[in-house]
């Protein structure tokens, strides 16, 4: 069986905490991610509980009637519990030492542990054609994860909403990475 996984960045937002809504321009957005799966078969919606995250996949959701199953390990990652000026310098340095870990924050490999194990326990289920809906930060670790060469300019260069599949080939095991939007 094939399986398909569309990733899903958020759409635009009004800010970065939990509770931030889409901007006006972030809900248009999100009808015109609904109209790009529209051709495309979807048997689950899996969301961070972010308020921006769920947002973005609700017109889908309520199109094909598909309730939003939410997953707190695709909540983005968490650089650090304290204000860092340098925060950029600091975050790229994070693509490159994956251990790396600052106050109150969590590493890169922590963070992609975590999206992973929400990636590979959906390879496993019955579902065939699954949208996934994350942040950008903690998205591009998914990706780096399967596509190693995937770093912070890449991470610089999502968009909002961003559309990945990932396809698991059944002989290798390998999972090819396409952006799709």
């Amino acid at each position: 069986m094939a399986k398909n996984l569309y990733i899903v960045r958020h759409c635009e937002a009004k800010g970065q905490p939990p509770e931030a809504k889409l901007t006006k321009n972030g809900l248009q957005q999100a009808g015109e991610l609904a109209k790009f799966f529209s051709n495309k078969a979807i048997d689950r919606i899996v969301s961070s509980p972010f308020l921006r995250a769920i947002q973005s996949i609700e017109p889908l959701s309520k199109e094909r009637d598909i309730s939003i199953e939410v997953d707190d390990r695709l909540a983005e990652r968490t650089l650090s519990s304290v204000d860092l000026p340098d925060w950029l310098e600091k975050l790229k340095a994070t693509y490159d030492d994956l251990e790396l870990k600052y106050e109150g924050g969590e590493s890169s490999r922590e963070a992609m542990d975590r999206i992973v194990s929400v990636v590979e326990e959906a390879f496993e289920t019955d579902a065939e054609n699954i949208v996934v809906v994350t942040h950008g930060n903690i998205m591009s670790l998914l990706l780096k994860n399967y596509q190693e060469t995937f770093g912070f300019e890449d991470w610089k260069n999502l968009r909002n909403p961003d559309v990945f599949v990932l396809k698991r080939d059944e002989e290798t095991g390998g999972v090819t990475v396409e952006r799709k939007m």
